[in-house]
């Protein structure tokens, strides 16, 4: 499935979830599931920018944007990660005012079923996006489903704390739940926020630095060294370059020929490796200057 198809189906069952979660709240006046609730609201608003960010993404290479325009997946993840911060801050300020005055909950049984049904549509719609993220190597598919799987986690766990309360008669166990999904909220929030940063901030790929430098090993007869490896990942992409130091007695097309041989190895192996990420030869791009030996 497409990256746009998925995009708009999680908007549309983010809108779903959410409608329903409400429901189990009003039912129940259970802080912990209205929460649960509020966070389908951020999921709503970070699937709309996933959208948008998938559909800029898909736009060829222009004048102002000569490398493409992938960058833009990190970025909306970055801001998803934000949302889901701002969504714990507004799952613990809902809690703290029921911490000492717990109200009384109705009709736990009847709430926590209509909860379970909204969850397992999460559930479906968080391994729908992981897929097709593996797929695709979208960082904001990715960042949603991560989002979304979070959400079923801390859902499962308010279901158990309610269940405790409702069993014990405990009644401030429906606000401390909430601050711990508030926690969980918060530690995926900030990991996502610090993986698009890495990502923005041209982090290297250490894994195809690693397969680049097995290949050049295997044809270190043909060439005298190399040096100055650099990697970077745009969107789904990965750009290297290096400098290729070769004898000075080859011809400038010898020297071509043998940098063509490298860099087509280096597609294929990429290719047949990790096919998942890359899906053409020009997913992956590499910038070799041949130097003369007297140069270096």
């Amino acid at each position: 499935m497409e990256k746009k198809q998925v995009a708009v189906i999680a908007i549309f069952c983010g809108i779903a979830v959410f409608g329903i979660k409400l429901v189990a709240y009003f039912i129940s006046n259970s802080v912990a599931l209205l929460s649960d609730a509020l966070e389908s609201i951020v999921n709503i608003a970070a699937s709309c920018l996933m959208l948008f960010s998938v559909c800029v993404s898909e736009r060829a290479p222009d004048s102002s944007h000569k490398y493409g325009h992938e960058k833009i997946e990190d970025i909306s993840s970055l801001v998803e990660g934000i949302f889901i911060i701002i969504a714990a801050i507004l799952i613990i300020n809902a809690a703290a005012g029921r911490l000492f005055e717990p109200a009384e909950l109705f009709k736990l049984d009847f709430a926590i079923g209509i909860s379970m049904f909204a969850t397992a549509l999460n559930a479906g719609l968080s391994w729908l996006l992981i897929k097709t993220a593996r797929s695709c190597g979208s960082m904001a598919l990715e960042g949603d489903a991560k989002h979304l799987f979070s959400d079923v986690i801390s859902t499962v766990g308010v279901w158990i704390g309610l269940f405790v309360a409702q069993l014990t008669g405990w009644g401030f166990l429906d606000s401390i739940l909430a601050f711990v999904v508030a926690a969980l909220i918060v530690r995926m929030g900030v990991g996502i926020v610090l993986k698009s940063s890495n990502r923005l901030m041209d982090q290297s790929c250490r894994e195809e630095e690693e397969t680049i430098m097995e290949v050049l090993g295997r044809h270190s007869f043909q060439f005298i060294d190399f040096h100055d490896l650099k990697t970077r990942r745009h969107g789904n992409l990965v750009f290297a370059e290096l400098h290729l130091s070769v004898d000075g007695s080859l011809s400038v097309k010898e020297a071509h020929d043998l940098t063509d041989q490298l860099e087509d190895e280096l597609k294929e192996k990429r290719f047949s490796s990790w096919n998942a990420f890359f899906h053409n030869d020009q997913n992956y791009a590499t910038i070799a200057r041949c130097l003369p030996s007297s140069f270096c």
